[in-house]
């Protein structure tokens, strides 16, 4: 792996190496860790890579990876930069052979998102987005669930993201990440939205396999003299019928990271917690309430593969992002021995994933600026 951002003072680039560690399948051996070119060097440095292989710029990384040897140069980038520098060093990797790894949202805006997917279909490359919440046993439960039926029919989505992070402007400060989210230069159009909304939009579609078709949004700027959302209110409406909530906010005060599901279908409905992860609760319409746990019982084939300690050991957030490097690896690994990976392993959020959040994004927007009721999702 190259890695492009996550140098010092950054937080989300030591959270992508620290998961890309855990399987002991991927080895970090390059990176452009951030535009200037001595943090980039002192950085690499902290993390004691060949001095050689530390680099001034993600450009000049991928232009002198590509001219060593196969069994030496890295495999794939991991992008861990603001949201307005992920196109860039994407496009370049995937013109260049290289697979790529990006945190989320997937670009700046869809413009940039929709010339992505047309390179990863050109290229025939992986592209794994980390929409890491994905990756927790429990929702892969959650989805076998109702995928499987157990649900019966999908009538009612609620899904919420509230942090209270960002109840002052602490951007004032120079506190780094709220710094470049609360600015539509490097953020893009939304804030908050854009930052976790786009986490539950995910989650939500990704554990019931459906689609969002029309939207009514409400965005709200709470603290005073804030450029970009930071409360947002979204009444959904799905692909089969079924109807939604969804809101994410990050000044609600006391709130950590309490990104919660609920779906409710005609045979039973089920609940998940960020918080409490290795539960999964189930309300059945007949029979009382039960709760599906982590490595206890008979759980989804994929919900197996993805839980990696004995029941009562908890498993949170690095493992829940490890799942999806190591999917990703596993993939990436079968292309260069020239064999099948098994299915269960090529579970993991791709570019369309990413541009279906770009599109989101616009049309949350697009709806909360609009005094038309409903707007279409596509």
């Amino acid at each position: 792996m190259g890695m492009v951002g996550g140098g010092r003072g950054a937080f989300i680039g030591a959270v992508h190496r620290m998961a890309a560690a855990l399987d002991g399948e991927i080895e970090l051996v390059c990176g452009a860790f951030s535009s200037d070119p001595e943090k980039s060097k002192a950085s690499g440095a902290d993390l004691y890579l060949d001095p050689s292989r530390v680099y001034g710029s993600y450009k000049e990384m991928i232009e002198k990876e590509k001219q060593l040897s196969e069994d030496v140069r890295m495999d794939f980038i991991s992008i861990v930069t603001p949201n307005h520098v992920h196109f860039g060093p994407a496009k370049m990797a995937l013109e260049n052979g290289f697979h790529v790894v990006c945190d989320k949202p997937l670009c700046f805006d869809l413009r940039e998102a929709r010339e992505l997917e047309s390179l990863v279909a050109k290229s025939g490359l992986i592209f794994a987005l980390t929409h890491n919440y994905t990756g927790y046993p429990m929702v892969k439960q959650a989805r076998d669930m109702v995928s499987g039926g157990q649900l019966g029919e999908i009538r009612k989505i609620v899904v919420e993201y509230p942090q209270g992070w960002l109840s002052t402007k602490i951007e004032d400060s120079d506190q780094k990440q709220a710094s470049w989210r609360t600015d539509p230069s490097r953020s893009g159009i939304a804030g908050c939205m854009g930052d976790i909304g786009t986490h539950a939009e995910n989650l939500a579609e990704y554990i019931t396999g459906l689609q969002i078709e029309e939207m009514c949004a409400d965005l709200s700027i709470l603290v005073p003299g804030r450029q970009l959302d930071d409360d947002g209110n979204v009444l959904l409406r799905f692909d089969n019928g079924a109807r939604g909530i969804l809101f994410a906010s990050q000044i609600s005060v006391g709130e950590e990271n309490n990104l919660r599901i609920r779906v409710y279908g005609t045979k039973a409905g089920i609940e998940w917690h960020q918080q409490e992860p290795n539960s999964l609760i189930v309300k059945p319409l007949e029979g009382s309430m039960y709760v599906i746990r982590t490595g206890v019982g008979n759980l989804s084939p994929s919900a197996q593969a993805h839980t990696r300690l004995p029941s009562g050991h908890p498993e949170g957030y690095l493992e829940a992002f490890a799942n999806i490097y190591r999917n990703f690896a596993k993939c990436v690994q079968a292309r260069l021995d020239g064999q099948e990976v098994d299915p269960v392993y090529q579970d993991f959020p791709t570019v369309s994933d990413g541009v279906r959040g770009m599109q989101f994004i616009n049309k949350v927007v697009e709806s909360s600026n609009s005094d038309q009721k409903w707007i279409t999702f596509e």
